[in-house]
């Protein structure tokens, strides 16, 4: 009986020993390691949170070069334009010779007045010709004068269009239909035409060097 007691007692005692020897095997720290390895993740993380800042900046490099202001010309400038241009007028088209006296010498004193150089017939240094077409219609005691500019350069390319109609009192009330109208038309409306064509004509030397 003592000898089945002790048998007993050591295999329960064995027992014992191997349940705790299989708790620690459990409990082993390497067990809980895995969350060690999360921190190499969360580092990934961050790393890839990085070129979030860097394409926001991005945007604001392009947006910084985007704008190219375009600087007006100055009146210096301008007034060089004029200088260098050379303009040669040809023969005016429709108008009489009554009539196209006084738009004559008055687009020469306004070129002059602007700093525009007139070109002769035969002159080869023109830049920009000018031809002018023109009409009058009268209307009972009121005339209408109609014309037309073709800015052309010297290789015969036409560059800008200048036209209007100016409408004045009639000269002599008693003249009406065909050559007659030019007879109605006072020299002051010619000269306000040629004013008006050399204005037009500057501006679009301004701008076509903006």
């Amino acid at each position: 009986m003592r000898r089945s007691r002790v048998t007993t007692v050591s295999l329960l005692v064995a027992l014992a020993l191997a349940a705790c020897t299989n708790a620690k095997d459990v409990l082993e720290p390497s067990a809980i390691t895995p969350p060690a390895t999360s921190a190499p993740a969360a580092q990934g993380g961050a790393a890839a949170a990085v070129p979030a800042p860097a394409s926001s900046a991005a945007p604001a490099t392009t947006t910084a070069g985007a704008p190219a202001a375009t600087t007006p010309v100055t009146p210096a400038q301008a007034a060089a334009i004029l200088a260098k241009t050379r303009l040669q007028i040809a023969p005016i088209v429709g108008a009489s010779v009554e009539a196209a006296t006084p738009l004559t010498a008055e687009l020469q004193a306004r070129a002059k007045q602007r700093g525009i150089t007139l070109a002769g017939s035969q002159d080869q240094t023109a830049t920009h010709v000018l031809k002018g077409y023109f009409s009058a219609i009268s209307e009972g005691k009121d005339t209408t004068v109609i014309y037309v500019w073709d800015v052309y350069d010297p290789s015969g390319n036409r560059l800008h269009r200048i036209n209007g109609q100016m409408k004045a009192p009639a000269v002599n009330s008693g003249n009406s239909g065909g050559g007659d109208s030019w007879k109605a038309v006072s020299p002051a409306t010619m000269q306000a035409i040629a004013d008006q064509t050399i204005d037009q004509f500057a501006a679009f030397l301004g701008g076509k060097a903006s």
